[in-house]
């Protein structure tokens, strides 16, 4: 059974994270399938609306760290990039429904989402400083205007999860609901803007995202520093220490 699933109904293209067994981490493999399928999105006239969901409990537990850490010094993030630039690059409203928790790029990726729905018992973690890393997807370029300095250096720097609540406060999430009602929260609003004119509402979503090439520069300095952060000796030692279930040594995170 394909980790990815993609439908297509009328203008609504829906991409399901299918990997609930392993809390849908994202694999290359997956990466690519949903990079392509967005680029096919929007060079497809009729489809107007891309809805991001998951089965299972967990909305992505971000990367895969057994495949992620094997590449050590020689990272191979093509997949991921290509899925990162894919969704910052696509001109389709995107609709996200957020059930559960959300690690690492499960977060970072909303941040290129139109609407961000999900339900109250939902959670957010932006782990990368807990692992050697630093952040990614321009969230160090997204969080801080869209949530104030303070509030992104306490996601960014402690790494520690926080609620819808919170995230819905500072602008992350478009609108909490009830968790038996957010699937059908999400197949209304989807319905809401497959109706509207076409042209209206792709020049629209243009004219709102107005800092892509600068949210695009960023992104490539955040890859360039994650790229060296992942071939230091705390990245490799807390990449160890959660591949062999053991507590990390702190000296080598001095």
């Amino acid at each position: 059974m394909s980790h990815i699933l993609i439908e297509t109904q009328g203008a609504i293209t829906t991409i399901t994270l299918n990997r609930p067994e392993k809390k849908n981490a994202l694999t290359r493999e997956m990466y690519q399938t949903m990079a392509d399928a967005l680029v096919e999105v929007n060079q497809t006239e009729h489809c107007k609306v891309v809805v991001i969901r998951a089965e299972g409990d967990v909305f992505c537990a971000g990367n895969e760290i057994a495949g992620f850490a094997n590449h050590g010094k020689e990272p191979h993030l093509a997949e991921t990039v290509s899925f990162m630039n894919a969704l910052l690059n696509c001109k389709k409203t995107v609709v996200a429904e957020v059930s559960g928790k959300a690690v690492g790029i499960g977060t970072t990726m909303l941040l290129h989402c139109d609407f961000v729905y999900t339900h109250g018992e939902a959670q957010f973690v932006l782990p990368f400083i807990n692992l050697g890393l630093v952040p990614e997807y321009a969230s160090s370029y997204i969080l801080p205007r869209m949530a104030g300095r303070r509030r992104a250096s306490e996601w960014l720097l402690l790494g520690e999860p926080f609620g819808a609540q919170e995230a819905y406060q500072f602008g992350m999430v478009t609108k909490i609901t009830e968790p038996e009602a957010l699937r059908d929260t999400v197949n209304k609003v989807a319905a809401k803007l497959a109706a509207k004119p076409a042209f209206a509402l792709l020049q629209s979503k243009a004219l709102i995202n107005n800092e892509a090439e600068a949210i695009h520069q960023h992104m490539d300095v955040e890859l360039d520093v994650f790229i060296e952060a992942m071939g230091t000796e705390a990245a490799q030692e807390a990449f160890d220490a959660f591949l062999h279930k053991r507590p990390i040594n702190p000296e080598k995170f001095k």
